[in-house]
């Protein structure tokens, strides 16, 4: 039997936020490949290849369990992931748009809500989840971590203000397709979570065979498989189309050894994205009965940390004092929406086994 901790499970969701909001940053080092060839290889490890290792290490009888998962647990997993696929190509199409930050904040905003009240909706168990012990402070936190996000994304749409008026800073962003394609990735990206909480019966069946902590990671394979066909099917399409397949083999331009490194590369941000799920199941498995809280959490880690990076890579250096109190004030209300969602689940817990 497993005992939860959800202050554990609050240090785990931020590992895997950590992971995420880093792993496009290994994108910067790649040389002489399109986008597009950049995504498959990396999605390729993210929902494929990486999954079925940590599956087969982690997980007994891993293989058996997907055999005799139930049809439609399995198929209807399968699918709901495959929507989550568009909406990860819309959300890189829409960095090339908006930008980073303003990106990261409307659709993952948009997902850590729709994720959050979805799958309660859908499978049942809203009031029943926001009339337990603690559930009034719980909701409190995820209040103020929605803010945080606006916060964040006003922030982020100030920063682009002030870069634009510098005259050695070129910003050509196209806001109506950017917005509009950050808003269908943040709605495909809440599908993700119900496609988690579909496959729900499998990580059962793991569970019950020895799983563990890792029960969540034979689930994920079935999700992932799914966005992994939708973006295969596409970025193929669209490399034939774009002539862009090419650039797999080896050239004047694109020698044995970059074709390897851009490879290796590419392998690391999908293996940096998987990491954020490996992370996230652990620290869902954590949060015992206010496991509903994970993915609301676990956005806006990764919200936090994407602006924690681009403070670090220098991307707020030349913002004006008033945006920078802006972020600051932002991500202080994500700390405080953090400890007060950890405290809330701590002692629902608490009160839950009469403690």
């Amino acid at each position: 039997m497993i005992h939860s901790n959800p202050i554990w499970g609050t240090g785990l969701h931020a590992i895997g936020g950590m992971s995420a909001s880093s792993c496009y940053t290994p994108h910067s080092r790649i040389k002489n490949w399109s986008w597009g060839t950049f995504w498959l290889v990396q999605a390729f490890f993210a929902w494929v290849f990486i999954p079925l290792l940590a599956g087969w290490l982690t997980v007994p009888g891993f293989f058996d369990i997907l055999h005799n998962a139930p049809d439609n647990v399995f198929w209807g997993a399968f699918v709901l992931g495959a929507c989550y696929g568009f909406g990860g190509m819309s959300f890189g199409f829409a960095i090339k748009h908006i930008g980073y930050s303003l990106t990261y904040t409307i659709a993952i905003g948009i997902s850590a809500v729709l994720g959050t009240l979805t799958p309660l909706l859908v499978y049942g168990g809203l009031s029943d989840y926001f009339t337990r012990p603690g559930s009034a402070i719980i909701i409190t936190g995820m209040v103020l971590s929605v803010a945080g996000v606006g916060l964040c994304g006003w922030a982020g749409f100030k920063k682009e203000n002030d870069l634009g008026r510098l005259e050695n800073h070129t910003v050509r962003f196209n806001m109506t397709t950017g917005l509009f394609l950050a808003i269908i990735a943040g709605v495909l990206s809440a599908v993700f979570n119900l496609s988690l909480e579909h496959g729900q019966p499998i990580a059962d069946m793991a569970a019950k065979n020895g799983a563990g902590n890792f029960e969540g990671n034979a689930k994920m394979i079935v999700s992932t498989s799914g966005c992994f066909a939708v973006n295969f099917i596409w970025f193929i399409v669209l490399g034939i189309r774009q002539r862009t397949l090419k650039e797999f083999t080896v050239s004047e331009n694109r020698p044995c050894a970059l074709l390897v490194k851009n490879t290796l590369w590419s392998a690391l941000a999908g293996t940096l994205w998987f990491v954020q799920f490996l992370f996230y199941g652990l620290g869902h498995v954590q949060m015992g009965n206010y496991r509903f809280i994970s993915w609301v959490l676990h956005m806006s880690m990764l919200i936090f940390f994407s602006y924690i990076v681009g403070v670090v890579m220098k991307e707020w250096k030349q913002v004006s004092k008033n945006t920078n109190r802006t972020l600051v004030f932002a991500l202080v209300t994500l700390i405080v929406s953090f400890v007060v969602m950890t405290i809330g689940s701590y002692i629902g817990e608490q009160l839950g086994r009469g403690v």
